[in-house]
């Protein structure tokens, strides 16, 4: 797995080049929002690590791109910017995921490696709830995202029907005239229909998993 850390502080550079490239990761190194511009038009990266404050630039200007030019590969934001204001600015604007300095290195290896087990052509706005498959907006029903965003964070494990109904309703709230099955099945052959890189399989009396097509 090929990662882009586009960091400007050599001293931190230099430790996640090193801590990353233990852990299997091969790493490049840009100091600069030109450098990674220019190396996101060149190298296909699996993953991407991005700092916000860049020498000749704001790294929200590299994400929003990258975003624009239809780069789906995950992209992690590492910043000592820890106003939830940043936070949600840096979401909207097309991260993947956001972490603080100061930070574990063990729990930015975990998060890049969550981020990497993901789908690649599937992209959800959890704050802004809007959904993309390949790079184009896709509607679906507030019941429909709700499931998908559930199993998008078990990404490759069970999730129980159960636990889909207890996400998706209240305490006081009766279950809708369509069940969680109908939702899913609906859900499915949207996603089918656009083209996705992932499809949910059943398990009979127990839940759903979603999975890549080629599991």
């Amino acid at each position: 797995m090929r990662l882009l850390v586009i960091e400007d502080e050599d001293r931190l550079s230099g430790i996640l080049k090193s801590k990353l490239g233990d852990n299997g990761f091969t790493v490049d190194i840009a100091g600069s929002a030109a450098d990674a511009g220019a190396a996101l038009e060149l190298i296909n990266y699996d993953a991407v690590i991005l700092d916000l404050g860049l020498p000749d630039g704001d790294g929200l200007a590299v994400l929003t791109t990258a975003r624009q030019s239809g780069k789906g590969l995950p992209i992690l934001i590492l910043t000592a910017r820890d106003a939830v204001e940043d936070r949600v600015a840096g979401l909207n604007a097309g991260a993947d995921d956001y972490l603080t300095k100061p930070f574990a290195i063990t729990e930015l290896i975990a998060r890049i490696k969550a981020l990497l087990r993901r789908p690649g052509n599937v992209r959800l706005d959890t704050v802004g709830r809007e959904l993309t498959i390949a790079g184009i907006p896709a509607r679906l029903s507030r019941r429909e995202l709700a499931i998908l965003e559930q199993m998008m964070r078990r990404f490759g494990r069970i999730v129980p029907k159960a636990v889909l109904e207890e996400k998706l309703y209240g305490i006081d709230e009766e279950p809708d005239s369509n069940p969680i099955p109908v939702h899913v099945h609906h859900l499915r052959r949207q996603l089918e229909t656009a083209g996705a890189s992932l499809v949910i399989h059943t398990t009979r009396g127990v839940g759903y998993i979603l999975a890549g097509t080629k599991v």
